[in-house]
């Protein structure tokens, strides 16, 4: 990640030098010799980080640093110190410097630095717009989120809303499939009608027949009275048949049976009755696996499984995560009667690092830990759930075929090499020390170059 980098020295020497550098490592550098033109330049130029010396004339490197935290304090400032004046360092970091570097500057170290700044820098804004974007972006139903996975789906669910055929929604626990299952009904033709829910995962066996088909009086012991199942419940509507995957395995074959038949006969009765019901299903569970394994009855599977929409996970969704963070924010800054406005840059670097197993149901429930421990306006990184607090990896997505066309590390060695000989005019000599080989090697490497230069 590179950005435009403002330079403060009034050594025009060194800021040339540094400009030169930074600009052949892909940053956009400017420079100017004294604190009092960079507050300038400063009025009308955006820059992602500054980078100062400590030691100028007029106003000091300190003193533009405290400017800096009070006009700019979205841009992070890096400083040149002395080599060994670490209580200078410190100052400067009291000050509200982002970072330091010593002289002599170590130009990759340098590099580093500004690589870190500008990435603080870039979600600094990010953070700060999350209260404005989350009011701005339209949700999708109960649906929340700008990724490019997200607008996919979007598109999915209204193509399918009103066409009555079955829907297998599948994805993560905690992605969110009721609510996809919701914005189908909400959607589709059907919206008047009732939508019932019914988790196949919590019903006992021995209830879930009676819940679904419905019983008679006198069916069984505690059949005090007839129960109309939630089939019939669902009647010119939707019924949702949340983690269909753990539907009991002797009972799959009624299951399909209903939905064949389009009617339902309640346990200990002796008629059927019709109903007219959309059918939608979810699970976590891998379906096709079940399936070979004979876990689940293959053709109840492509029953369910006319048209399936799948969530993606939270950790591939991008910032969408801080999204849906804000919006947990406000939410329960209000049920808590709270002044809980937003989070701080290193909590929003936390919620990004972290992989998120448990999906927007964990992101929901750190949130509301969050808001309900702070002792502040804006959540940090202590008020984070210790998992989420520990995390220290940047939660980086590579596509499967990220690296199809980078070449093998010999082939890069080859290039550089190469390069480095004509950067030196040819000269083997100079070559061989800045590459850190001996003559001999560097002869036999060309050797081995020289097919590949010919062909």
């Amino acid at each position: 990640m590179h950005g435009s980098v403002l330079i403060v020295d009034d050594d025009e020497s060194m800021c040339q030098m540094l400009e030169m550098d930074l600009r052949q490592r892909g940053f956009e550098p400017k420079w100017c010799l004294s604190a009092d033109e960079a507050l300038a330049l400063l009025e009308n130029d955006v820059f992602d980080v500054m980078l100062t010396d400590l030691k100028l004339r007029g106003m000091s490197g300190i003193e533009l640093c405290r400017r800096m935290a009070e006009k700019r304090p979205d841009m992070p400032t890096i400083v040149i110190t002395a080599f060994g004046s670490m209580e200078t360092a410190i100052e400067a970091m009291r000050a509200g410097a982002f970072d330091f570097v010593t002289k002599p500057i170590d130009t990759d170290f340098l590099a580093l630095a500004l690589q870190r700044a500008v990435r603080h820098h870039d979600l600094q804004e990010k953070v700060r717009l999350l209260s404005i974007r989350s009011r701005q972006v339209k949700a999708f139903d109960d649906l929340l989120g700008e990724s490019d996975e997200m607008k996919t789906l979007y598109g999915e669910i209204d193509r399918v809303a009103d066409i009555d055929a079955a829907i297998l929604i599948t994805g993560e626990t905690g992605t969110g499939k009721e609510l996809v299952a919701r914005a189908l009904h909400n959607r589709g033709h059907r919206k008047s009608g009732p939508f019932v829910t019914v988790n196949c995962a919590a019903l006992p066996a021995n209830l879930i027949e009676s819940e679904l088909f419905g019983h008679v009086k006198g069916a069984f012991t505690d059949a005090k009275a007839s129960h109309k199942g939630l089939f019939l419940q669902a009647d010119g509507g939707t019924l949702f048949l949340d983690e269909v995957g753990d539907f009991p395995l002797d009972l799959q074959g009624k299951l399909l049976r209903v939905l064949e038949d389009g009617s339902v006969r309640p346990v200990g009765a002796d008629y059927q009755t019709e109903f007219d019901v959309r059918i939608i299903a979810a699970t976590h569970r891998d379906l096709e696996t079940a399936v070979r394994k004979e876990r689940f009855r293959e053709d109840l599977y492509f029953r369910l499984n006319v048209i399936q929409l799948e969530l993606p996970p939270l950790r591939d969704r991008g910032t969408d995560i801080l999204l849906l963070a804000q919006h947990f924010v406000e939410h329960f800054a209000m049920r808590f009667n709270k002044h809980v406005t937003g989070i701080t840059r290193s909590a929003a670097d936390k919620l990004l690092c972290y992989r998120w197993p448990g999906n927007v149901r964990e992101l929901k429930h750190c949130i509301e830990r969050a808001v309900a421990l702070t002792r502040y306006d804006k959540i940090a990184v202590e008020d984070l759930t210790p998992r989420v607090a520990a995390s220290d990896k940047t939660n980086i997505l590579i596509p499967d075929d990220f690296f199809s066309d980078l070449p093998p590390l010999g082939e890069v060695e080859r290039r550089y090499i190469l390069h480095v000989l004509e950067a030196t005019g040819n000269n083997r000599t100079k070559a061989a020390r800045i590459l850190g080989l001996d003559r001999k090697t560097l002869y036999r490497k060309l050797q081995e170059y020289r097919p590949k230069e010919n062909a």
